[in-house]
């Protein structure tokens, strides 16, 4: 039990850390698109989202892939940027309902962003023949704490769109914007070239 605590704590500290933002920022604009009454499908982001980074942790623990981390620490801003950029674009189909489908990102980008991660979780675990319960009991914490995060995100937008009068759209616009600054300055700053 002590070590399912272990890890699950690690999973839940791995997003809610303030130093580890990029993740963070990553959720809030893969969720920024939805309402609170898409919590069912905010939910199924969230998940794929873990699953993808669950994925990758277990392939480079288990020495299957390893990938050169300045690549990586480089691509999870631009797939932040990226995801920014597509919601700027398609804000207004969002604003009426008729959200950008940020499922495919979430599930790829967190190939990526499980990656950016895996060389720490090899060393944590170590030379532990058992990895499997390791990556399931951090993925369960990754994954409850990126609902909170998102729920956040979703009552957030709620009020600010109900007690402040933004339109949905200026709130997905002016949310992705900021998103997309610390992204670009992020990417400036992890150059591996």
């Amino acid at each position: 039990m002590n070590d399912f605590i272990l890890y699950f704590k690690m999973g839940l500290f791995h997003v809610l850390d303030i130093k580890a933002y990029d993740h963070i920022l990553f959720l809030i604009v893969l969720a920024v698109v939805y309402q609170f009454k898409q919590w069912k499908k905010v939910l199924w982001l969230v998940t794929l989202f873990t699953v993808g980074h669950s994925i990758t942790l277990a392939l480079s623990a288990y020495n299957v892939i390893n990938v050169r981390a300045d690549l990586v620490e480089f691509l999870i801003p631009l797939t932040i940027f990226i995801t920014g950029l597509l919601n700027v674009i398609t804000a207004r189909k969002a604003s009426v309902g008729k959200e950008n489908q940020n499922l495919f990102f979430a599930f790829f980008f967190g190939l990526v962003h499980g990656l950016g991660f895996s060389n720490y979780f090899k060393a944590m675990i170590g030379r532990n023949a058992e990895k499997l319960f390791p990556l399931l009991e951090f993925a369960l914490g990754v994954e409850a704490a990126q609902v909170i995060i998102v729920g956040l995100i979703l009552i957030v937008g709620a009020l600010v769109q109900s007690i402040f009068g933004v339109n949905r759209r200026d709130w997905i616009l002016v949310a992705s914007s900021i998103v997309i600054g610390f992204a670009v300055q992020m990417m400036i700053d992890r150059v591996f070239w």
